[in-house]
C-alpha cells in the first residue's frame, strides 16, 4: 500500500525527498526597513507569495500618558532571492523552470539513444562524434529563456552623442551560462576563445560594478555629463573613458567618442589650424610622409581613429556595427598584426606631434597609442578590474594565448596587479573554469546561481570533457551509491516539489536519475492530496506516462477510501471501481446491506438511486454491490 512505499526515504530526511546537507552554510543578512521606533514587542514571520517572507512587527500599546503618536505596528515583505540568482520575480523563475524542461528532456532522450547505439555497435556512433552539436542546440534553447523578454528600442533618429545603446538588461545567470557554453560546449570558438571573452565582457561588464567602477559604469556616468560639455576634449574624463573603452576592445565606442572631438566642428576649424584638405589616403602613406601637407590636430585624431577601426582581430566574423578586420588563419593575422603595429610605431615617433598645440589632445592620443602598443602601465591605469586587464592583454599584448594553462597563469598575474577584496561570483566562476577545476565550477554554480544552474549546466560541462564526465558519473557510497550528476538533479527536483506550481515538472528530472529517481517519484505522487479531483487526474496522467500502473492503482484506492469516509459515496465507489479493488467494494457492499436491510420501499431506496446508476453495466467490477441492481429490479416489479 502507499504508506509502505514512502517509509524509508521520507522518514530519514525529515519529510524531504532528498536528504542533502551542503558542506558550508553561509549566513545571508536581509535588510528590514520598517521605520518603527523601539521597543518592538512582537515579531511574526510567515510566507507570502513566491520567495517573499511577510514580517509583522508590533509595538507595545502606549498608555494615554505616554502616547507618542506612532502607529502600533507594520507589515513588510522581504524578498529572499532564491532559486536562480538574480532572477527575482517568481513568475520569471517559473517561466525559466518550465521552459527548460523540453530542451532537457530532448537531450536526455538523445543521450539514451546514443547509449543504446554504442552498445549495439563496435565503432563510435554518430551521436558520439557530433554530440557537441546537440549540446549547442540545447544551450541555444536555454539561452533564449534566460534573455530579457523586453525588446530592444531602436530610435528612428540616432543621437550622435549617445555612447551606449540601450538593449536588454543582462543577468548574471545568462552571463554564467554563456561562460559555460564557450569554454565547454562550443567547439567552433576554441581557436578564437580570447575574442569570445572580449564579446562576453562587452555584454556583461555592467554586472561587475561593485566597490570599483567598471568601464561600463564610467561610460554611463560620462554620457550623463556629455550634453553639458562645451569643449569636450578639455575634460579629463573624456580621455579617461576613451582609454578605458579602448583597453577592453570597445572600438566602435572609442571611434565615436574621438569623432566628437572639437576639431571636427566647423566653428572651430579656424581656431585649431585644421587642414581641411587633408585626405585619408594621404594619412596612410607607407611612412606617414606627407609632402606639402600638415598633419595637424584633426589629422592626428582621425589617424588614430582609423588605426583603431582597422585593428586586426583573430576571429571568423564581427557583429554588425563592430569595428576591426577579421582573420580566420593565424599566418594572415600575424602578418596584419605586425603591419598594424608598425604603423602605430611610426605614428608614435612622428614629428607632427609638435604641431598639435592642444595639450589634452596630444597627451590623450599618445595614451591611446601606448595602449595599442601594449604598455602595461597605461593598461593598468585604464582598467578597473582584473578581468578588464585580462582582456586587454589578449587584445594588445598576448593575442596568441591558447590553452587553459596559459590563460590561468595570465589570470593569476592580472589578479596580483588588480586584487579585489570581494570578487564577483562571475569572476570566481571564470577562475574555476580556466583552472580546470570541475569541483570549483560546480561549487560556484551552486553557491552563486542555485540548483537550476547546476542541473542544467552539467550537460555543458560534460560535453567535451572526459575528466568532468568521469567525475560527475562516478558513484559515491557515502551519498547512497548515486553520482554527483544524479545528486544535483534530485536536489533540483526537491526545489520544484516545494512549490505547488512547479511540482508537476519534477518527474522529468526524477526519471532521469537511474538509482533513486523512480522510488522518489513514487513518494512524490503518494504525497499529493487525494481530495482535489484535478490534482488526482494530474497524478494519474503522470503514472500513465511513466508506466507506474501499481502506483496509479494505489492512488485510486486512496482516493476512493478518502471520499467514502468523507460522505462522498459515489466518488468513493467510482475510484474503487477504477482501481478494480473488489475487496474494498465488498466491504462497502456489506455496509450498504446492513444499512438498507430487507425493506424494499421507494422511500428507503431513493438515497441509493444515484449510486446504482454509477455502477453502470455489469461488466464493471462492483463486487457484492451487485445486490443493489437486484433491489432496483425488485422495486420496479412492485
Amino acid at each position: 500500500m502507499p504508506d509502505v512505499a514512502a517509509d524509508s526515504a521520507a522518514s530519514a530526511s525529515g519529510g524531504e525527498l532528498v536528504p542533502f546537507v551542503p558542506d558550508t552554510e553561509i549566513a545571508v543578512v536581509y535588510p528590514l526597513h520598517h521605520g518603527l521606533k523601539p521597543p518592538i514587542s512582537r515579531v511574526s514571520i510567515s510566507w507570502a507569495r513566491g520567495n517573499n517572507l511577510r514580517v509583522s512587527l508590533l509595538r507595545n500599546p502606549p498608555s494615554n500618558s505616554d502616547s507618542d503618536g506612532e502607529i502600533g505596528g507594520k507589515v513588510v515583505e522581504v524578498n529572499l532571492d532564491s532559486g536562480a540568482a538574480d532572477v527575482r520575480e517568481p513568475a520569471q523563475w517559473r517561466r525559466i523552470a518550465y521552459g527548460s524542461v523540453t530542451p532537457f528532456a530532448l537531450l536526455q532522450s538523445r543521450k539514451n539513444s546514443a547509449s543504446i547505439l554504442s552498445k549495439l555497435q563496435s565503432s563510435p556512433s554518430p551521436f558520439h562524434l557530433d554530440w557537441w552539436e546537440y549540446v549547442m542546440e540545447y544551450s541555444k534553447d536555454i539561452k533564449e529563456l534566460l534573455g530579457n523578454p523586453k525588446s530592444n528600442y531602436n530610435p528612428l533618429i540616432e543621437d550622435p552623442k549617445e555612447v551606449l545603446k540601450k538593449g536588454e538588461e543582462p543577468t548574471s545567470l545568462k552571463a554564467a551560462w554563456e561562460l559555460m557554453e564557450m569554454f565547454y560546449a562550443d567547439k567552433l570558438c576554441q581557436s578564437w576563445l580570447p575574442e569570445r571573452l572580449v564579446d562576453w565582457l562587452a555584454d556583461y561588464d555592467c554586472l561587475l560594478s561593485g566597490d570599483q567602477p567598471a568601464v561600463h559604469s564610467k561610460l554611463v556616468e560620462f554620457q550623463g555629463t556629455l550634453v553639458t560639455l562645451q569643449v569636450i576634449e578639455d575634460d579629463p574624463k573624456y580621455w579617461e573613458v576613451i582609454s578605458s573603452a579602448l583597453a577592453v576592445g570597445w572600438l566602435e565606442i572609442v571611434v565615436k567618442l574621438l569623432r566628437l572631438h572639437g576639431s571636427y566642428q566647423l566653428d572651430q576649424i579656424g581656431l585649431r589650424e585644421v587642414d581641411c584638405h587633408l585626405e585619408k589616403d594621404a594619412i596612410f602613406s607607407d611612412c606617414f610622409c606627407l609632402p606639402g601637407e600638415v598633419l595637424t590636430e584633426n589629422g592626428l585624431v582621425e589617424t588614430v581613429a582609423v588605426l583603431i577601426s582597422m585593428m586586426p582581430r583573430m576571429r571568423p566574423e564581427l557583429k554588425n556595427g563592430k569595428l576591426g578586420e577579421c582573420f580566420k588563419a593565424k599566418p594572415d593575422f600575424v602578418k596584419a598584426w605586425e603591419k598594424w603595429r608598425e604603423q602605430i610605431t611610426k605614428l608614435d615617433s612622428s614629428a607632427f606631434w609638435v604641431l598639435c598645440d592642444h595639450r589634452q589632445t596630444r597627451e590623450g592620443l599618445k595614451n591611446l597609442i601606448q595602449i595599442m602598443l601594449g604598455s602595461i602601465r597605461i593598461l593598468c591605469t585604464a582598467t578597473s578590474h582584473w578581468i578588464e586587464l585580462y582582456i586587454s592583454h589578449f587584445l594588445f599584448i598576448r593575442p596568441f594565448t591558447v590553452g587553459f594553462e596559459s590563460m590561468y597563469n595570465l589570470a593569476q598575474k592580472c589578479i596580483e596587479m588588480k586584487p579585489m577584496s570581494s570578487p564577483h561570483k562571475l569572476l570566481r566562476l571564470i577562475i574555476g573554469i580556466i583552472g580546470e577545476n570541475t569541483e570549483v565550477v560546480l561549487a560556484e554554480c551552486s553557491r552563486g546561481f542555485g540548483p537550476w544552474m547546476v542541473t542544467h549546466a552539467i550537460e555543458l560541462l560534460t560535453a567535451r570533457s572526459d575528466q568532468a564526465d568521469i567525475l560527475l558519473h562516478k558513484e559515491h557510497d557515502d551519498i547512497g551509491g548515486i553520482s554527483m550528476e544524479e545528486l544535483h538533479r534530485l536536489v533540483y527536483a526537491q526545489v520544484l516539489t516545494s512549490h505547488f506550481l512547479t511540482w508537476q515538472i519534477a518527474p522529468v528530472y526524477l526519471t532521469s536519475c537511474m538509482r533513486q529517481g523512480m522510488s522518489l517519484l513514487e513518494v512524490l505522487l503518494y504525497r499529493q492530496p487525494a481530495q482535489h479531483n484535478q490534482l488526482l487526474l494530474k497524478n494519474l496522467e503522470i503514472c500513465r506516462l511513466y508506466e507506474l500502473d501499481h502506483v496509479s492503482s494505489n492512488i485510486m484506492k486512496i482516493a476512493g477510501v478518502y471520499h467514502w469516509k468523507h460522505g462522498r459515496k459515489g466518488l468513493g465507489v467510482f475510484w474503487l471501481q477504477q482501481a478494480r479493488d473488489e475487496f474494498l467494494l465488498n466491504k462497502i457492499a456489506q455496509q450498504l446491506f446492513d444499512s438498507v436491510g430487507k425493506s424494499i420501499s421507494g422511500e428507503s431506496f431513493k438515497q441509493w438511486e444515484g449510486l446504482i446508476e454509477l455502477l453502470g453495466s455489469e461488466s464493471k467490477p462492483a463486487g457484492n454491490l451487485e445486490f443493489l441492481h437486484k433491489y432496483k429490479f425488485s422495486l420496479i416489479q412492485q
